[in-house]
Order: structure tokens, then C-alpha cells, then sequence
């Protein structure tokens, strides 16, 4: 007995790259279960077999219906990975990857209005409570939240760096 929750008929059945009701129907099912930028799941559809030419009015479709918005995905997006502990230069790399760039994401991660306390989070969690003894953990420190793609200004602020002059007090 099968535990899908989908009827065996449809598992594992050939697509018909051009069928534009099974094409929808697949974009439904996958909005369903989560957010998609328009890139991913056109690129989703695309791998399942679709043919582009149903695929591109299909997203467009979408787009006006409201089911699928860049906006919102955008939003939820930046909110998600920088609760995680990524900074800016992070988020915007990986929203690059999903096909999402230009003024638009830069608006949306200079409106986002807690990086520093993210920062500090992310810095609290690894290093702990206490604010680094001497240059080297700030050093160790500045690293570790450069690789999570806080920009170094942010750093500098956070950690207490002389922005004037590099060196221990």
C-alpha cells in the first residue's frame, strides 16, 4: 500500500510539454506547499518537461492572478535568511541565485532595519556574551561575521573597531 498523498495515476506519468492545464495544475501544487520567485518555478516547470511556450504566459498568468508575486517572495525571503543570521551581501547573493536582482532587492535590503541586531545575534550565539578580549577575537570575530555576509562597516560598528585606527585599545 502506498503512502502518497497523491493518486497513483498521476505519480511518475509522462508530462505533455505542451498541456497548459497540467502545467498549471503543477504550479499550483508546488505554490501550495511553499512561495516561489518566478524564476524558480519556471525553472521548476521547465525541468518537469513544460515547454517553454506554456510556461512563460503560465507565469505571467500567475503574476496577475496574484499567486505569484516577486514582492512578497522578496520579503519573506530577506526576513527568513537574516532571522538566520545572514547578512546583506548573503541574502543578496542568494536571491541572485533564485533569479532576483536589481533595484528592487536593493530597496529591499536597505529598508530592512534590523541587520545590526541580527549581526549582534549571530555574534552572541558563536562567541557568547562576552565582547572580545584583544585584536585577534576581533579578527576571529570579523571573519566569521564576514562569511555571514554582514558587510564590514556593520562589522566595524559592532565589534567596536576604531574606525580611524586599526589596533587594540
Amino acid at each position: 500500500m502506498t503512502t502518497s498523498k497523491r493518486p497513483n495515476a498521476l505519480v511518475g506519468r509522462p508530462v505533455e510539454p505542451l498541456d497548459a492545464r497540467g502545467a498549471r495544475i503543477a504550479a499550483l501544487d508546488a505554490l501550495a506547499r511553499r512561495d516561489y520567485a518566478s524564476e524558480d518555478l519556471r525553472v521548476k516547470l521547465l525541468e518537469k518537461g513544460y515547454d517553454a511556450a506554456v510556461v512563460s504566459p503560465l507565469i505571467d498568468a500567475l503574476r496577475d492572478e496574484k499567486l505569484l508575486d516577486d514582492r512578497r517572495y522578496l520579503e519573506n525571503f530577506v526576513a527568513y535568511h537574516a532571522a538566520r543570521g545572514q547578512g546583506p551581501l548573503r541574502v543578496r547573493l542568494d536571491l541572485r541565485r533564485h533569479g532576483l536582482q536589481g533595484p528592487v532587492v536593493e530597496e529591499y535590503l536597505e529598508a530592512y532595519p534590523d541587520w545590526i541586531a541580527q549581526l549582534q545575534k549571530a555574534r552572541l550565539k558563536k562567541f557568547g556574551a562576552g565582547s572580545p578580549k584583544n585584536y585577534a577575537d576581533r579578527q576571529l570575530q570579523a571573519r566569521f561575521l564576514g562569511y555571514r555576509g554582514f558587510t564590514s562597516a556593520q562589522i566595524r560598528m559592532a565589534l567596536g573597531f576604531d574606525v580611524e585606527l586599526d589596533a587594540d585599545s
